[in-house]
């Protein structure tokens, strides 16, 4: 552990190797930043595809309850419908 410690010290010494480093840091902290844009993208990619389906059942389950609000309460109404061509 004391020879890699020494090891960078020794290049940490070194113009160009600090440079390198800080380009090297640089392109790391770029190369997680778009990752983690990516993986957010995806997310959010997922959401709108469960809100999508979420609505088409919720227009669904809305228009069963509209037909079921008209439809015939009693066996009466539903002939009394048919009579009328109402149905």
């Amino acid at each position: 552990m004391a020879v890699i410690g020494g090891l960078l010290a020794t290049l940490a010494g070194s113009a160009w190797a600090r440079t390198a480093l800080r380009y090297g840091v640089t392109a790391l902290a770029i190369l997680l930043f778009l990752l983690s844009l990516r993986r957010s993208g995806a997310r959010a990619g997922r959401l709108v595809e469960r809100l999508e389906t979420m609505e088409k059942t919720h227009d669904a389950q809305r228009r069963m309850l509209e037909a079921a609000a008209r439809r015939p309460r009693s066996r009466d109404d539903l002939a009394e419908r048919l009579r009328d061509g109402r149905f």
